[in-house]
């Protein structure tokens, strides 16, 4: 196990500071710092200051376009490096979807949202030819990407023998986090408390290897032997 892909909603400092987006950026630092080769993903929400951010485009990994239904929309990706850390992030962008400022509001609704996300960062992996080891998700927007490595890139070598961990945090429902349980080789529970059919509806698949909250000092060791046993 050496690489991991991190594909997120939020991360620090790019948008607000929440307990996501502060948990994403610490935990792609610490594995980078770790000695991991990682490469982390988030959408580029309209509320992101690009100038201040520092966000370029990667003109080698733009230019596709991802059709979903009857539509045709073009895919730009762009990269910043997290201050003080060996980081980079890699914004998926689509001005149509990502450009407003208010969107961040509407998006736990997934739908064409978390589904151009979750296609373009797999293409853009694909692009880069690194084949992760553990690809872990973060966040309501990343709940289709299980779904579709098993499901609709089943048979892409670049991420179907990598295994697949979702981190659920309490917001989550089981309306939107269901299938990302279903499709995920672990779960590990970011909060104390979440909706009771959630959980539910995990204990119910006692197969799955689950790593519940842990303290922030030991989060990094904690992850690192959580990946080794999925």
């Amino acid at each position: 196990m050496k690489k991991i892909l991190f594909i997120n909603q939020d991360i620090a400092p790019y948008v607000e500071e929440t307990p996501m987006s502060i948990m994403c950026k610490e935990i792609s630092c610490g594995m980078q710092d770790a000695g991991f080769e990682t490469r982390t993903f988030m959408p580029r929400w309209g509320v992101i200051n690009e100038r201040r951010g520092q966000l370029h485009e990667v003109i080698r990994l733009s230019g596709i376009n991802i059709s979903i239904g009857e539509l045709d929309l073009p895919l730009l990706i762009k990269v910043a490096s997290i201050v003080g850390s060996k980081a980079q992030v890699y914004f998926i962008d689509n001005e149509e979807l990502y450009g407003k400022k208010n969107i961040k509001k509407t998006h736990a609704k997934g739908g064409i949202y978390a589904e151009f996300f979750a296609r373009g960062v797999i293409e853009t992996v694909k692009k880069l030819r690194w084949v992760p080891d553990i690809i872990h998700c973060q966040g309501t927007i990343t709940h289709q990407v299980p779904f579709l490595l098993k499901k609709l890139y089943a048979d892409e070598p670049i991420v179907n023998n990598a295994k697949v961990v979702t981190t659920l945090f309490e917001k989550d429902s089981i309306k939107t986090a269901q299938s990302a349980i279903d499709y995920s080789n672990g779960i590990i529970l970011a909060s104390d408390t979440y909706n009771k059919n959630l959980m539910k509806y995990l204990s119910e698949t006692s197969k799955k290897k689950i790593l519940k909250k842990v303290d922030q000092d030991d989060i990094i060791k904690k992850y690192i032997e959580f990946y080794s046993k999925v």
